[in-house]
């Protein structure tokens, strides 16, 4: 199995790609710390993995919270010792609002959730994976975060962050066995829609991301996201580092 005896902590494992990494990585082996903030999602995945047979524990809390973020990566120590993989799952999109309609209120909340609470997480694991002789850290980016049109100022901003964020880390610890890559999916079939109220939409940013969306080639799967995550967590991807991989269909090729 490609994950035996390695533990994996992942956020937002409750729903969509982050649960489909955790069984799927369980089913290699891992020993995986399922982070999320639906407690109610959250214990049902934790039961799903149990009962096909997998090892796995639960954390509820908001990723965001540095509290939450590090206590996540600590779960992992202290019920198995070590934290060999880390995957930055978890997200929210904004409300397709504009650089001129951005509310303080969407910038925060979407900043402190898909870059505050990675950035936590691995301010938490790097050290412990240095000191331990290594390890594999996956973000989950976006197609925002290498393009313009998919999401509004808020999301794009903070997806292009993590992509700064997963090539500094790369670099910064290549010598030291901690390697950093992130994902930058296309359109997935994922819950994150509840987190854009259809009433608090700006119906210009959203025009314009959809004619960005018009011209998407298909819509992955959440396991399609897992398959490579899987990879990049594994000893395969061994001298892959500092990469950002779309899995988009084609998308930003065109």
């Amino acid at each position: 199995m490609r994950l035996q005896g390695k533990v994996a902590a992942i956020t937002g494992a409750g729903s969509g790609m982050g649960l489909a990494m955790a069984r799927r990585f369980a089913a290699e082996g891992a020993r995986v710390v399922a982070g999320d903030w639906n407690e109610e999602r959250l214990d049902a995945a934790v039961r799903e993995i149990e009962t096909a047979g997998g090892t796995v524990v639960g954390a509820a809390g908001d990723i965001g919270d540095r509290a939450t973020a590090e206590a996540l990566v600590d779960l992992a120590v202290s019920t198995h010792g070590r934290i060999d993989v880390l995957v930055n799952n978890a997200g929210v999109m904004d409300y397709m609002q504009g650089v001129g309609q951005l509310e303080d209120e969407i910038w925060r909340r979407v900043m402190r959730i898909n870059l505050d609470g990675p950035m936590f997480t691995m301010r938490r694991a790097v050290p412990l994976m240095v000191a331990q002789g290594g390890g594999a850290i996956v973000n989950i980016a976006s197609v925002g975060g290498i393009e313009g049109g998919a999401a509004g100022a808020a999301y794009t901003s903070a997806k292009h962050a993590l992509v700064g964020l997963t090539k500094s880390t790369a670099w910064m610890y290549a010598q030291q066995g901690v390697r950093t890559n992130a994902i930058a999916p296309g359109g997935t079939r994922t819950n994150i829609g509840e987190s854009m109220p259809q009433e608090r939409l700006d119906p210009a940013g959203m025009a314009r991301a959809m004619a960005y969306a018009a011209i998407m080639p298909a819509m992955l799967e959440p396991e399609d996201i897992a398959n490579l995550a899987l990879f990049l967590a594994s000893d395969e991807a061994a001298h892959i580092n500092g990469t950002v991989i779309p899995a988009d269909a084609g998308w930003t090729a065109a």
